[in-house]
């Protein structure tokens, strides 16, 4: 499965990039499949193991203020693997015509 999630802390000032930081170092430490970009982290991998991680980096957030603010969209498609990549790779396939 493929988790895009944003998490931040709510009423934590202006910057919210030290909790966002320490979110992605969740999710980096974890060793699961993933990708960062400015609005959302992708991860990759089972049930039980992207919630985990969602989790921890939840709670790492809400080291930063009373209130956290979580999105998450998932794709669950049982029996594939490699979609991080594999989904965009057919998009741009079919862009190059």
């Amino acid at each position: 499965m493929l988790v895009a999630f944003s998490v931040a802390p709510l009423g934590a000032g202006e910057s919210v990039s030290q909790a966002v930081a320490d979110a992605v170092r969740v999710v980096r430490d974890s060793g699961l499949p993933h990708r960062t970009d400015a609005m959302f982290t992708t991860i990759e991998g089972e049930w039980d193991e992207v919630m985990d991680v969602v989790r921890r980096a939840t709670e790492a957030v809400g080291a930063h203020g009373h209130r956290v603010s979580l999105v998450l969209k998932a794709d669950i498609r049982p029996g594939h693997t490699g979609e991080l990549d594999g989904k965009v790779a057919r998009v741009e396939a079919l862009l190059d015509g």
